[in-house]
């Protein structure tokens, strides 16, 4: 065990999300190694984007291939790194180096790798999103292609269970994108479906404004509402995961829904502060993870997945 590389990836995870840092302690031994390596890398590749480091301004990267001062070049070193961990090079950033190491023993596939770095490529084309759908593509990229990796961390090759694990991710970042709206704004970014700012009479240049809190309140609660049936989807692929990891899931699912019920509850005020759960929440979230959990146990097989649910692409 390279056990300097498993201390890099639990750091990032406690720094990055204590939301998924609380569930990924329930994972075996061996699983969690992977989900916390993976994590690391996807959290890597987000702060190199932003020039950042745990959230913090980045010293210049030990892997750099290019010259790295736009965020173009530093998606194309994210995509050079990517192409040389699949090759099976020697990987010096820890970052690189712990992806390597679970996406070759996984057989992640090299596709989804590059599916996820999309997601930070929208970002650096300032792409925006005029409905639903196209707001759901981007959280594909960003959150659901995690979801499908994290899923084969965890043994699952049915595609149709795969597709539950996609739909957890596509919640997450719904509830995010509900939690974040002013932050992204702050950074230049919009995630919100450009037709629902038209319906409350706004536009990229006044939405965030506090003037207008209480139409962006009502946006935020439609992104809560909309991330509710992936919930619900992703809870019915729990009998198909191993115990620990159904439990670890189940925790993570409570919590991130938890945070998208705040937002919505807080109405225009949710941006006061930002929105989480306290460290009693997670407890109570994690015992009700654990009765999910067993309660999956007595299911034969998974539901059909609701058609009318966005879908991956395959």
């Amino acid at each position: 065990m390279n056990q300097p590389l498993l201390n890099h990836a639990t750091e990032t995870m406690a720094v990055g999300s204590k939301s998924f840092a609380t569930a990924s302690k329930l994972f075996d031994t061996e699983t969690r190694r992977s989900a916390l390596m993976l994590y690391a890398w996807c959290r890597h590749c987000d702060d190199v984007i932003d020039g950042q480091e745990l959230g913090f301004i980045a010293p210049a990267p030990i892997d750099a291939l290019v010259p790295v001062d736009t965020p173009e070049k530093r998606l194309e070193t994210l995509r050079e790194l990517t192409r040389r961990a699949f090759a099976g090079e020697k990987m010096r950033d820890p970052a690189f180096a712990a992806f390597q190491e679970v996406a070759l023993a996984q057989s992640i596939s090299e596709r989804l790798a590059f599916d996820h770095l999309e997601g930070y490529a929208m970002d650096v084309r300032g792409e925006t999103y005029d409905k639903l759908n196209d707001t759901l593509r981007y959280c594909y990229h960003v959150a659901g292609v995690v979801g499908l990796m994290m899923a084969q961390v965890m043994g699952v090759r049915d595609e149709a269970v795969l597709d539950r694990a996609c739909d957890l991710g596509l919640a997450f970042q719904l509830t995010n994108i509900a939690r974040d709206i002013v932050e992204d704004a702050h950074a230049g970014r919009c995630y919100v479906p450009m037709q629902w700012l038209a319906d409350e009479g706004l536009d990229l240049h006044n939405y965030a404004l506090p003037t207008h809190r209480k139409q962006l309140a009502r946006i935020a609660a439609r992104l809560v509402e909309e991330a509710e049936p992936y919930y619900h989807s992703a809870k019915a692929g729990l009998p198909d995961l191993p115990l620990r990891s159904a439990w670890a899931i189940a925790t993570a699912r409570g919590v991130y829904r938890e945070i998208g019920v705040k937002v919505k509850r807080a109405g225009d005020a949710a941006w006061d502060k930002r929105q989480g759960t306290s460290k009693a929440e997670k407890i109570g979230l994690l015992v009700a993870g654990a009765g999910s959990a067993l309660t999956s146990r007595l299911k034969s097989k998974t539901t059909p997945r609701p058609a009318d649910l966005w879908q991956r692409p395959r």
